[in-house]
């Protein structure tokens, strides 16, 4: 049986397991309506859409069709799709009509919850404050367009700049035992410079003030990243050495103060039913703390990709998410897995047309060595 909790000053009540899309993007319409319904017979009632690409957008439109009203829509007001590819911009001409094709697309005339979406840096945060790109997101809400403005950020200090300007009555923000152990940084150059004990004591505090302070103010949390990209599954790709399950995670990012929902990925209807036994597993089931106290290794390694999608656009219109999630996949085994190879051969542009331009390198959030990847992929796959 789904819970339910009230998003800080919202009045909203969210299930406590989300719907992230992103995932949803590289499926076709029939996959993405069966993960959709499975969403809505287990209870779920909100879903994150922060993906410009009009065809995913499409076929969740088609998914939610005569079940709008059982939907809590976040959806982002900056992330366009410029020449087949997604941008992130605050640029009005561009903004604009990305955000009404959000809503045409949906096949609805409001978004629940609209997000200013992925701000990291303080400077870009504070260019916002006086801008025509607030004054949209405002009239929106003003005209009955959004109900609630949001915004989306990795760093815990931009974070809580939004929520202490009191322009933000919720924020998206990537929480995971992992992440809570990094230090903040706009670009995370400065992270992962040091071990840290992973205890509930140990959070990094700039994190544990951002959670506090949300919860004093009323501003709810949702969460994303909330199992690292699916690296918290696999002991050789945790930066702990150990594995954690869906239950143990979502455990972690719900019992973080202010937190309402977390936004998961699925790729099946399975991975759905996965993260819904939590709310119905036991406490040993739960218990994340006892597997981390034991972990043989403590930090989160330098340039892990979570597939997020933000260093796009690629100029050579790589998929750089998907080639390093095939990557990962590939060295998590001794040999390549056909499968793997196949799924790498059939993108349309791969590792070997990288131009080493490190534009994407300047967009990533996690400081992932982008460029040295795409060499290395294109030498394992050949």
């Amino acid at each position: 049986m789904m819970r339910y909790r009230e998003l800080g000053r919202t009045g909203l009540k969210v299930s406590e397991i989300g719907l992230g899309a992103e995932w949803l993007e590289r499926h076709n319409e029939e996959e993405v309506r069966s993960i959709i319904d499975e969403c809505g017979r287990q209870g779920i009632n909100i879903m994150d859409v922060w993906m410009s690409e009009p065809n995913v957008r499409t076929n969740i439109g088609n998914a939610i069709e005569g079940k709008r009203k059982d939907w809590i829509i976040e959806g982002h007001i900056g992330s366009t799709w410029q020449d087949g590819q997604y941008v992130r911009t605050r640029d009005l001409d561009k903004v604009k009509p990305a955000f009404e094709d959000l809503l045409v697309r949906l096949k609805t005339d409001h978004i629940d919850l609209g997000m200013i979406h992925y701000v990291d840096g303080k400077t870009e945060f504070e260019k916002i404050l006086n801008s025509p790109y607030l004054d949209y997101v405002q009239g929106l809400k003003k005209d009955g367009v959004i109900s609630h403005i949001g915004m989306s950020s990795h760093n815990p200090i931009v974070a809580k700049m939004a929520v202490e300007s009191g322009i933000v009555e919720m924020i998206l923000f990537s929480i995971n035992p992992a992440f809570d152990m990094l230090p903040p940084s706009e670009d995370l150059e400065t992270c992962f410079a040091e071990e840290y004990d992973p205890s509930l004591d140990r959070i990094a505090p700039e994190r544990e003030e951002l959670y506090t302070l949300c919860e004093s103010r009323g501003v709810g949390i949702n969460v994303m990243k909330g199992y690292a990209g699916g690296r918290l599954f696999s002991s050789e790709a945790s930066p702990f050495g150990v594995a954690l399950t869906p239950v143990q995670c979502l455990c972690y990012a719900l019992t973080r103060p202010a937190v309402a929902s977390v936004m998961a990925g699925f790729d099946t209807p399975l991975h759905v039913s996965q993260a819904v036994a939590y709310e119905t597993a036991s406490d040993e089931e739960k218990d994340y703390l006892s597997v981390l106290k034991n972990a043989p290794k403590h930090s989160y390694g330098n340039g892990q990709c979570t597939y997020c999608g933000h260093c796009a656009p690629c100029p050579q219109r790589i998929d750089i998410a998907m080639v390093n999630k095939f990557y990962d996949l590939a060295t998590m085994q001794k040999t390549v897995p056909e499968s793997v190879r196949s799924h790498y051969e059939a993108l349309e542009r791969n590792a070997s047309d990288c131009i080493g331009c490190h534009g994407c390198e300047k967009r990533c959030p996690f400081n992932v060595p982008i460029v040295e990847k795409m060499k290395k992929t294109a030498q394992l796959f050949g």
